[in-house]
């Protein structure tokens, strides 16, 4: 494998995108954050931990369905590229390089550097005759720009489009379904509703390995934006919502305290018991899914889940 970086997005359009979301999340009413800003080299390292854990079921569940099912879809889909968004370590990614013999061209697209260059030289070792571009880029912002090759299949693992609210899943479909081409097709890795104990545990672990991601958005503005957040004034919490059917996690005040953001000019005020919210994670269901894509002019071709029905694996076509 050929292995290559190219960059839609620096250090300077993180920064900025970093400082533009912050004043609008620190002021809104109630107070939010995208989860994209608990992650850096400690966010990823808690993952990590994280995904180890026994009541974490989704990464066991997404490789199980994959192992299963990567032979019909690759009968089914015939890529020439393979287009992984928010593609982190490309861990289960390797499943479906296994068995893609079509494929000539894997394009990985993330905001880590340096988490693309580690799986690029992992994946080069592994597959020297495949070429291979990481693409330092937002997804939701640059998929526009990101080079695609012949009939493509785009994959989004691990329920990565449950983080994104409503209005903004719309907006990434549809930009999808208009990216496909002839003949492409979406992969979608979805965390399925579930009894909501087993939900509720798997973001609730008794080492506080989950409670330490959500609280690291904390120390990213300290470090970012010069902030003086005191992390244990805060309380880590992941709930779920019924209503929406996600989990939404956040950090809430002990007290009434007022945090300064230096570098935004903002003197920001928290009463006792408010809460900053710094992720969520939607659970589906098949129908939703189904309306979802539907929405965005794709049509679910193929749907596999494990034995339990926990987590689905969906192809989809336009």
């Amino acid at each position: 494998m050929s292995f290559r970086l190219e960059r839609l997005l620096g250090p300077d359009d993180l920064a900025e995108a970093l400082r533009r979301e912050a004043r609008e999340g620190l002021t809104a009413t109630p107070k939010r954050m995208r989860s994209r800003w608990i992650w850096d080299v400690r966010g990823s390292e808690l993952y990590e931990q994280i995904m180890e854990l026994p009541d974490y079921y989704l990464p066991r569940c997404e490789r199980a369905i994959l192992e299963a099912c990567a032979g019909e879809l690759a009968a089914l889909a015939r890529p020439e590229t393979m287009l992984e968004l928010g593609s982190g370590s490309s861990d289960r990614t390797t499943v479906l390089l296994d068995a893609l013999d079509s494929l000539r061209r894997f394009v990985a697209v993330d905001v880590s550097e340096i988490g693309l260059a580690e799986a690029g030289a992992r994946l080069a070792a592994r597959y020297p005759g495949l070429e291979a571009v990481g693409v330092v880029a937002d997804f939701e912002r640059h998929l526009d720009a990101v080079p695609t090759q012949g009939r493509t299949l785009a994959v989004c693992l691990g329920s990565t489009i449950g983080a994104l609210d409503p209005d903004d899943r719309a907006v990434l479909l549809s930009a999808l379904a208009g990216r496909l081409g002839q003949g492409g097709a979406l992969l979608l890795g979805l965390d399925l509703v579930k009894p909501v104990e087993r939900i509720v545990a798997a973001y609730n672990d008794a080492e506080g390995l989950s409670g330490a991601l959500v609280a690291n958005l904390l120390t990213i503005l300290n470090r970012e934006l010069q902030a003086d957040f005191r992390p244990d004034r805060f309380r880590s919490e992941a709930t779920w919502n019924p209503e929406l059917e996600r989990m939404e996690m956040a950090v809430r005040s002990l007290e009434d305290q007022v945090v300064s953001v230096p570098a935004l000019g903002l003197e920001v005020p928290f009463a006792a018991g408010e809460a900053l919210r710094t992720e969520i994670s939607t659970k589906f269901r098949r129908q939703g899914a189904e309306a979802e894509l539907g929405a965005a002019g794709l049509q679910i071709v193929a749907w596999w889940t494990d034995a339990a029905g926990d987590f689905a694996v969906c192809l989809s076509r336009t």
